[in-house]
């Protein structure tokens, strides 16, 4: 998959088919007994949190996989959640984002950096490999539902879903205004034509 510079460092973008282990550091609980979210909230927040774990290594044991991951000189920096909207069981009865059209699109629905590797550009790189991955797989479309956020940073915990300009860099255009809300900012569907 996609390689590119970043800094003097070399990052790589590999899809999570196979490396469970490597998506469990970026995105599993820090502490012991900690639950943590393991990119289930838009899939199933059904699953219990004990089961969630194995749930997405099931996912990570498949093609084609439930994400990608990003590498930082070989060690494991980020993750970016993206897999076709129909597998999102929170997106497909959202109130508050809407379908653009009939097409299954794929979707990014969130963004995790590992600390030490943030405020370098990272998920630019993990968007570039979610559109890669999405393309690879036959997916004619691919959106994301960033925070319309303008020139202003988000905070780590509501900017999960990215900003606009991020989604724009990368060839998004705005599909779709929202209901939605992340921090207490605004959301919109960004997407790109695929194929």
């Amino acid at each position: 998959m996609g390689t590119g510079t970043w800094g003097d460092s070399r990052v790589e973008v590999r899809p999570a088919v196979g490396r469970f282990d490597d998506f469990a550091t970026v995105v599993g609980p820090k502490s012991p007994g900690v639950k943590g979210c393991w990119c289930m909230s838009y899939r199933d927040s059904r699953v219990g949190n004990d089961e969630r774990p194995d749930y997405m290594a099931d996912l990570c044991g498949t093609e084609p996989g439930p994400g990608v991951l990003a590498y930082v000189d070989g060690e494991v920096a980020g993750w970016c959640s993206v897999a076709p909207r129909s597998t999102y069981r929170r997106l497909m009865h959202s109130r508050t984002i809407p379908f653009v059209d009939e097409l299954d699109a794929w979707s990014v629905v969130c963004f995790v950096v590992r600390a030490g590797y943030r405020k370098m550009g990272l998920a630019h790189h993990l968007l570039a490999g979610a559109v890669e991955h999405a393309e690879g797989h036959g997916a004619l479309a691919i959106e994301g539902y960033p925070v319309d956020s303008g020139p202003e940073r988000v905070d780590v915990i509501s900017g999960y879903v990215g900003n606009v300009a991020l989604f724009e860099r990368a060839g998004f255009e705005r599909a779709a205004a929202t209901t939605g809300r992340s921090g207490g900012t605004s959301r919109v569907v960004m997407r790109r034509m695929l194929g």
